[in-house]
């Protein structure tokens, strides 16, 4: 097979959809993996890295497009990236289409077989290649919400860890899964008092093993976020229904009773967001400030730190990876929990939540795959 790698377009997007260490794995299988001139530069993966891996460096993304039979990329297809899909090539990248009509749209009309990331599960019902950003995402909303507290940035000027005899600020971590507990490991060592919230009580039950006294656990309800939120100084969204969008926990009302000038992350903005007043923001214009509140909502966090993320995404999306190049489309039939990636194919919608959402008829990935 013929692997395509583009440089990533989307707003400082550094990213890289396969590491030079990746291509070396195709390549000894016998697969040829084309890469866009100076797609890795930016994060210190050279042409001459790859070529030494054994890929071919081509000038242009439209050559990619054009004769590759698989696109790896990182982020969702742009919309000038969409229209250079083909009918029966497959790409593989981070999607997040409940939100997004028009790159569902787009996909639709191209024919390719699209797999998300964000849905692929393994055997325990998790989703191994978005946990590696989240925990990036989590780590990282810590240390963002900490610069956005600052009052150059418009935040209220509280120093999450607080000094002696001045007491450390309040974080208020909404999701108590993979970002939810790696934003409170972060957290708790700023030295900030944190409290998470979750409807899941084994998810709590985990989370005060892990911490003990270090953090408070407390089920989320309407009014249990409320009272969290009124004297926040940091609030992080890390709300993830697989493949659907987010749900609004967060409502304009909320943000009204809390501090003018506490700041909320909204870690689940790919997915539409968690927080009534977000709308997706880039690292150009991070951040924007309603109801007296600052609010980053940057649609690639993890592109902040793109080189860590670059690798830790590759650990986990090579395996699935070398089976589609091995298998072709043959891999999503023998494999249940790749086909769970099959979103859009050959112009049908095969995953519930993105047709529920848009208005799509669902047809199940292994009907789909028959046509």
């Amino acid at each position: 097979m013929r692997i395509g790698v583009p440089k990533e377009i989307k707003n400082h997007e550094y990213r890289i959809g396969l590491v030079p260490a990746a291509v070396v794995e195709l390549v000894k299988r016998g697969h040829e993996v084309w890469v866009e001139h100076d797609a890795g530069t930016s994060i210190n993966l050279h042409d001459q890295d790859y070529q030494q891996a054994g890929a071919r460096i081509v000038n242009d993304a439209e050559a990619i497009y054009a004769d590759a039979n698989m696109i790896v990329k990182v982020k969702e297809p742009q919309a000038n990236e969409c229209k250079m899909l083909q009918r029966g090539q497959i790409l593989f990248a981070y999607l997040h289409l409940a939100p997004d009509p028009e790159q569902t749209r787009d996909l639709v009309a191209s024919g390719a077989s699209c797999i998300a990331y964000e849905t692929v599960t393994d055997l325990r019902g998790r989703l191994p290649l978005l946990a590696p950003m989240s925990e990036v995402a989590g780590r990282l909303s810590i240390q963002i919400g900490a610069h956005c507290l600052e009052k150059s940035t418009g935040g209220s000027g509280v120093l999450l860890g607080g000094v002696p005899g001045v007491a450390p600020g309040k974080i208020v971590i909404i999701g108590g899964g993979v970002v939810g507990y790696n934003a409170a490991r972060v957290a708790v060592g700023f030295g900030a008092r944190v409290i998470v919230l979750d409807r899941n009580l084994e998810a709590l039950g985990h989370l005060d093993e892990l911490f003990g006294s270090q953090i408070e656990t407390v089920y989320s309800s309407p009014d249990s976020i409320r009272r969290q939120l009124v004297d926040a100084d940091l609030a992080i969204g890390s709300v993830l229904i697989p493949g659907a969008a987010a749900p609004k926990l967060v409502t304009r009302e909320h943000l009204r009773q809390m501090q003018p000038g506490s700041v909320v992350v909204d870690v689940a903005i790919d997915q539409g967001g968690c927080f009534e007043t977000s709308h997706p923001t880039t690292h150009d214009h991070p951040t924007f400030i309603e109801e007296n509140i600052v609010h980053y909502c940057v649609t690639n966090m993890p592109g902040a730190v793109a080189r860590t993320s670059a690798f830790a995404l590759n650990q986990a999306t090579l395996p699935f990876v070398l089976r589609l190049a091995d298998d072709n489309l043959e891999a999503l039939r023998k494999d249940e929990h790749l086909r769970r990636g099959l979103n859009v194919h050959r112009g049908l919608v095969t995953y519930e939540e993105v047709a529920l959402a848009h208005g799509y008829d669902h047809v199940p990935p292994l009907q789909a795959l028959q046509r």
